[in-house]
């Protein structure tokens, strides 16, 4: 995975994957197939949202997930790379709603090109300081069996 985002400001960012057999919908428990399951994809949709909003990050903060939608369009099979990308579509305050698209790159005579899309969708992220967020959540109740 290349966790570095493509452009040099903090409103978009791409990343690339090869799906792996550990990313089918088979191995996720998302399906029965050997093609990149959804919640796979989700989570690179998530992961290039985090590099597209990392660089504007104060000493401290971090993003959280709040909202998704996303639409799998088509299946990816074991091996091909898939480019994933996030583009701001809407900031306010600390509120970042990222529009993302997941598609195949094929290498063309010239090198790699984007090809045929996967999924769009959107992903909506809020900062908060991780402190302070952290310092919110309840520890889980210890294990009653033992």
């Amino acid at each position: 995975m290349d966790t570095t985002p493509s452009a040099s400001t903090s409103t978009s960012a791409t990343l690339h994957f090869t799906v792996t057999d550990d990313d089918t919908a088979l191995a996720v428990g998302s399906g029965s197939l050997p093609v990149l399951g959804t919640p796979r994809l989700l989570a690179w949709c998530e992961a290039v949202t985090c590099a597209a909003v990392e660089p504007s990050l104060a000493d401290g903060e971090t993003s959280v997930g709040t909202r998704v939608t996303l639409e799998h369009q088509g299946a990816s099979p074991v091996g091909r790379l898939v480019e994933v990308t996030a583009t701001t579509s809407y900031a306010d305050g600390r509120l970042r709603r990222f529009s993302v698209a997941a598609r195949h790159v094929e290498v063309g005579p010239e090198g790699p090109v984007p090809g045929k899309v996967v999924a769009t969708g959107e992903v909506t992220r809020v900062v908060v300081d991780a402190e302070r967020f952290l310092g919110r959540i309840s520890p889980a109740p210890a294990d009653l069996g033992d």
